[in-house]
């Protein structure tokens, strides 16, 4: 099956996949450059458009993985819809953040990882609460139109930071976001079912989403435990594998099974009925996916349509 079907972003004009691939932990890290390059063909040629990075991932390994792929392959550029992320770009004050000076300068950087003349959309990849709104705003406005980027969105915003980033836009004639970056899975669903789509009928504000596994979690890998190699076991990720050893992680443990025996009644796997998801939201999500091996894909190809 193909993941071919298409949608704008938000109610902005860019048509994207309704599944991306995401290079989180993956590119520039978990896996080798040979797997990321299988993989992301293998997502190229199931039609899939929409490919995620950012500045932070693998120290910005995963935007050169991401580059060397997409040069070496020859595609299209206006195939492709590439996306990144600014806030996290070095251990300077001044490489981080979201002032003017750091979305600037950390685009600049990403676009030279990345070997391209622009992305179609950068991020903001979280509010930041030592810059004004509206040098922020400024900004994105700056690099769009300087060509370095299309679009711009946020990442883990609240809805109030996004209405206000809204206002400001409106107030001083910028650019608005397009879009949030938000987390949405079977265990967190209430700002993408509930919040964002008031934001998408009010100012047009779309979701782009990532997780739908849960880091992994409702693909049922840790059902006895942290197996080796698994995203917990990794070094920096104590914190996901306290999660699924605590008490709620167990419980969510005995939801997967209870949803498991639904996944098995509707004939798809459980990664596929967790994607299917984004079909029940109040608004069109496109759902940014971070896979490991090649199989994992082709598993959940089929969540492309309702399940």
């Amino acid at each position: 099956m193909s993941c071919a079907c298409r949608q704008n972003l938000g109610k902005s004009g860019l048509r994207v996949s309704c599944l991306g691939l995401g290079t989180w932990v993956t590119f520039g890290g978990q896996i080798t450059d040979e797997m990321a390059e299988q993989l992301m063909t293998l997502a190229y040629e199931n039609g899939i458009n929409l490919f995620d990075t950012a500045e932070v991932y693998a120290a910005g390994k995963a935007e050169v993985v991401l580059g060397n792929i997409i040069k070496k392959k020859g595609w299209r550029r206006s195939s492709l819809v590439i996306t990144t992320k600014i806030f996290w770009g070095g251990k300077a004050e001044t490489e981080r953040g979201l002032s003017r000076k750091h979305i600037i300068e950390g685009l600049k950087a990403s676009l030279e990882r990345l070997q391209l003349e622009y992305v179609d959309v950068v991020f903001a990849n979280r509010p930041d609460p030592n810059t004004p709104m509206e040098e922020t705003v400024r900004a994105m406005t700056h690099v769009i139109n300087q060509g370095m980027a299309m679009y711009w969105g946020t990442s883990r915003w609240s809805p109030m930071e996004i209405m206000e980033a809204y206002s400001v836009a409106r107030q001083f004639n910028q650019i608005p976001p397009i879009c949030e970056q938000a987390e949405y899975h079977m265990f967190q669903r209430e700002k993408v079912e509930v919040q964002l789509p008031e934001l998408f009928h009010k100012i047009g504000v779309g979701a782009m989403t990532w997780s739908p596994l849960a880091c992994g979690i409702i693909s049922g890998k840790y059902d006895s435990g942290v197996p080796p190699y698994s995203r917990a076991s990794l070094k920096g990720y104590q914190w996901l594998k306290d999660k699924i050893l605590s008490e709620e992680g167990r419980r969510q443990q005995a939801k997967l099974k209870e949803l498991q025996a639904i996944a098995e009644r509707l004939g798809c796997t459980l990664p596929q009925l967790a994607i299917g998801m984004r079909h029940t939201a109040a608004l069109s999500l496109s759902v940014c996916l971070f896979v490991r091996p090649s199989i994992c894909l082709l598993d959940v190809r089929g969540a492309a349509r309702p399940v």
